[in-house]
């Protein structure tokens, strides 16, 4: 207890699954944690929590994005969750799909990170995370295509943000996770219930 004692910590995808576990932890050790997602009526159920301030932000729009780090007069660490399961290869994968994925799970957290790293330099000091999955260049997995893709771009990208600010004081990490039991697991399960079509994924 109390490992995360006056931190102040920014989190996506809140709501449920890895976010809100995550968001639930932070607290717990004694973080302020901003606990943010798009569904704002099931994050509300966090409202009260010790610790624990919700935001209901779209972490793919640039103004609600840049509006809430403003709000913020520092952050010690970013934990970018949100992200979406595209189910198919990429024959099953349209323009659209692609689009979409891309959107949330990179482009997201390009969003976030450029809003706040610069709270974390004035300071010379913070620890980004980002979501990734063993769904990635890790791994190739059957019909995750653009899943995987996106996967792989933010390893890249994190790697990328680590290697240009860490004399600088800022820690950028990913976390690639394999099959974990959250709601959009189930909801995915239930979705395709042969056994045979479930294959690894993040959350």
């Amino acid at each position: 207890m109390g490992r995360l004692d006056g931190k102040v910590i920014v989190l996506s995808a809140a709501a449920q699954g890895i976010g809100r576990a995550a968001a639930l932890a932070f607290a717990k050790e004694g973080a302020q944690v901003i606990a943010t997602d798009i569904n704002g009526e099931k994050l509300r159920e966090l409202d009260g929590t010790p610790g624990i301030r919700t935001k209901e932000l779209d972490v793919t729009k640039k103004q609600q994005v840049e509006a809430l780090a403003e709000e913020l007069e520092r952050v010690d660490v970013l934990f970018n969750v949100a992200g979406f399961v595209h189910h198919g290869t990429i024959l099953d994968c349209e323009e659209s799909d692609w689009d979409f994925t891309m959107n949330l799970n990179i482009r997201s957290m390009y969003l976030m990170i450029r809003a706040f790293l610069p709270k974390m330099l004035s300071r010379r000091s913070g620890n980004i995370i980002n979501m990734s999955s063993v769904a990635s260049s890790i791994k190739g997995v059957v019909n995750r295509c653009v899943y995987s893709t996106s996967k792989a771009a933010v390893i890249g990208l994190t790697k990328s943000v680590a290697a240009d600010f860490l004399e600088q004081g800022i820690r950028c990490n990913c976390i690639c996770p394999g099959t974990v039991d959250t709601p959009s697991l189930r909801e995915r399960i239930q979705a395709r219930p042969n056994p045979e079509q479930l294959t690894v994924q993040s959350r």
